[in-house]
C-alpha cells in the first residue's frame, strides 16, 4: 500500500499539479491523471483520478472510466461496479496525502468500505464516462498534527447522473508503526517468498468473468466454499509487490462469491465489506458464501473470507440483474 518516495523533480512536478488543480481553478477538460503516487499505483493505466478540488463542506474529486479495461470492462453494456471501489479507493488515499498531509509511505489501512447505487446510471456510453466523487470527512482523529482515522462520505455522479453513495473508513499508520503491527510479515520480500502456488480457478462463466487469470476463487468439495485464488502476478489485483493479500482482491473475491450464489443476477447493486485483519500469502484463505434474502429482482448474499479459523473480511451484496 506505500508508495515510493518521490523524487525532486516528481515532487516539483506534484507540487505543480496542486498549484494548479488543488485550489479550486478546475481545467475545463482532462488534461492528465493526478500522480500516481498520489494513489498508491504503479501503471499509470490504473489511475483514474484527474483532479481534485476544495469545497465549503469537503471534495470534488474528479475521475475517468475507461470504456474498456483489462479488469474493469463494461459487462452488458454498463460499467464495472467495481469501479466505484476503486475510485473511492484512489479518492481516499489522494486526499489523505493532499488534503491532510499524510506522508506518501504511509500505509492506508481499510476498515470498512460499501457503496449502493443505481444500477441504470452504469450504462456506457460512447466515450470514456465522467465521474465526480463529492467527499465529506467525519469522526476524524488526529495523532499530533497527523491524521490518524477517518470515516469519509461520497456522493457519485457518473456522467451528469447520481450513480452511488458509498462510504471508506480507514487508518493511517507510520512505517515504523506498521513495522510493529506487521511484524516479519512487513518484508514485502519474505512474504512473497512464502505465497502458496496458486489453485486452478472455477470456471469463469460461474463468477461473470470472462477470462481464467481473472479467476480469483479455487473450487473445493463444497459448492458455497473456495479457496481465495491468491494470483501475484495479476497486472491490476497486484499492480505492485505487497506483503498481504490487498483489498480490491478481497473485494473481488466478495463479489465473485456472490455472483457464483446468484446465477443470473449479475450486478453487485450494493457492497458492504468490513475488514478484521490480513490476508496473508504463506496460508489457504477460504471464501464462503450464504443466501440470505431472496425475491424477483434482487438476492442478498453474505461473503465471508477466514484464514486460521479467524475472519478476514465479512461482507453483504445484494445482487439485481442487468437492466
Amino acid at each position: 500500500m506505500a508508495s515510493a518516495t518521490l523524487t525532486p523533480y516528481l515532487r516539483d512536478q506534484c507540487h505543480e499539479i496542486e498549484g494548479r488543480f488543488g485550489d479550486g481553478n478546475r481545467p475545463s477538460e482532462l488534461t492528465t491523471t493526478v500522480p500516481r503516487e498520489y494513489v498508491h499505483r504503479t501503471a499509470l493505466s490504473e489511475v483514474f483520478l484527474t483532479n481534485w478540488r476544495r469545497t465549503d463542506d469537503g471534495w470534488v474529486v474528479s475521475a475517468q472510466w475507461p470504456r474498456a479495461h483489462s479488469f474493469y470492462g463494461p459487462v452488458d453494456g454498463l460499467h464495472d461496479p467495481v469501479l466505484i471501489i476503486e475510485s473511492i479507493r484512489q479518492a481516499g488515499i489522494l486526499l489523505s496525502h493532499v488534503g491532510h498531509h499524510v506522508p506518501l509511505d504511509h500505509p492506508i489501512i481499510w476498515q470498512r468500505v460499501r457503496y449502493d447505487l443505481a444500477p441504470r446510471a452504469l450504462r456506457a456510453a460512447e466515450a470514456p464516462a465522467a465521474v465526480e466523487l463529492h467527499v465529506t470527512d467525519h469522526d476524524m482523529v488526529h495523532r499530533g498534527k497527523r491524521l490518524a482515522s477517518v470515516r469519509q462520505e461520497f456522493r457519485i455522479v457518473c456522467d451528469g447522473a447520481d450513480l452511488a453513495s458509498a462510504t471508506l473508513v480507514y487508518s493511517c499508520h507510520s512505517p515504523a508503526v506498521y513495522r510493529r503491527l506487521r511484524g516479519e510479515y512487513s518484508d514485502v520480500a519474505l512474504a512473497n517468498s512464502r505465497k502458496l502456488p496458486v489453485p486452478q480457478g472455477v470456471a469463469p462463466q460461474q463468477v461473470a468473468r470472462e477470462r481464467d487469470r481473472d479467476v480469483v476463487l479455487s473450487p473445493t468439495d463444497r459448492p458455497d466454499r473456495w479457496q481465495l485464488r491468491v494470483d501475484t502476478s495479476h497486472p491490476v489485483l497486484f499492480d505492485h509487490p505487497v506483503d498481504h493479500a490487498p483489498g480490491m482482491l478481497m473485494v473481488e473475491a466478495a463479489r465473485q462469491a456472490a455472483q457464483a450464489a446468484s446465477p443470473g443476477f449479475t450486478v453487485p447493486a450494493s457492497i458492504d465489506c468490513s475488514f478484521a485483519r490480513y490476508a496473508e500469502l504463506d496460508a489457504p484463505s477460504w471464501v464462503q458464501a450464504r443466501t440470505t434474502g431472496r425475491t424477483d429482482d434482487r438476492r442478498q448474499v453474505e461473503v465471508t473470507v477466514e484464514q486460521h479459523g479467524n475472519p478476514v473480511i465479512s461482507a453483504q451484496i445484494t445482487c439485481v440483474p442487468a437492466p
